[in-house]
């Protein structure tokens, strides 16, 4: 499902987080949000899952502004992952990604075979099945996001949005985290928006960077177009050096700041 920003200014009362923002995602791809904190990746994401209304322009799904879908439509659609997520420890992984289901139940609230399935689908999906019925605060901290990962994916969204799903956790934990977000994409079809700090797991999964620095969309392209030194040092002030691995993507070695004294 194509996802388009058009011209998005945001912010929180009268100050503007994000000024004139705009790219385009295609159906089925990966796209990641970069930049230094406070460039408004975040509030971005907001804007694009509705959670904050912008000041001017508009967030199209699939040709349609998300503001003109009813709260159960988009629902069925978009799904966000916030970077902040709690729920009782005392729930169950399979109890927690049933909660996606909300937006397609029938009145009274009922859970359908097809509930189940779906259900059942996505703990398979993120490689829970022995977890099912563990309570959420047993799980070590990637076990813990794939769940919440799960629940987005009970939701069956053709979009998932992504607020730094790989922060606190482990190197190991990250890159399964990413290789379960480039499968999502490989196998389910599925658009996902994301926010990440590290510019080698961006690389790693990403058909598209968008880098952000003064409120601004400053670069949009391809790792092999962005993660170049030149780019890397206005948009985050450091000294890079970039390797390409035997996959042909492009990584960073930070050798130092560049930030003007």
């Amino acid at each position: 499902m194509k996802l388009d920003v058009q011209s998005i200014s945001a912010g929180y009362g009268k100050k503007l987080v994000i000024d004139g923002v705009g790219f385009t995602v295609s159906p089925g791809s990966i796209v990641t949000l970069l930049g230094p904190n406070g460039c408004g990746k975040s509030t971005l994401l907001k804007v694009i899952g509705r959670v904050l209304k912008p000041c001017n322009g508009c967030v199209l799904l699939d040709g349609k502004s998300v503001r003109d879908y009813s709260t159960g439509e988009l629902a069925k659609k978009l799904a966000t992952l916030p970077q902040l997520h709690h729920a009782s420890g005392e729930l169950t992984v399979e109890e927690l990604v049933a909660y996606g289901r909300f937006p397609h139940r029938k009145a009274g609230g009922f859970t359908s075979a097809h509930d189940r399935d779906v259900v059942s689908e996505a703990i398979e999906k993120t490689r829970l099945q022995e977890l099912r019925k563990r309570k959420m605060g047993t799980l070590s901290g990637g076990e813990r996001q794939r769940a919440w990962i799960a629940m987005t994916l009970a939701q069956e969204p053709d979009v998932l949005l992504l607020d730094e799903p790989t922060t606190y956790l482990d190197v190991c934990c990250q890159y399964e985290i990413i290789e379960l977000v480039k499968e999502l994409k490989t196998n389910s079809s599925i658009t996902v928006v994301m926010v990440l700090h590290d510019l080698n797991l961006a690389s790693h999964c990403s058909d598209q960077l968008v880098m952000m620095k003064d409120s601004k969309v400053r670069y949009a392209g391809n790792p092999s177009e962005l993660i170049k030194p030149d780019i890397l040092q206005d948009i985050f002030e450091i000294k890079a050096e970039i390797i390409t691995g035997n996959n042909g993507i492009p990584y960073c070695i930070a050798a130092g700041s560049a930030r003007r004294k």
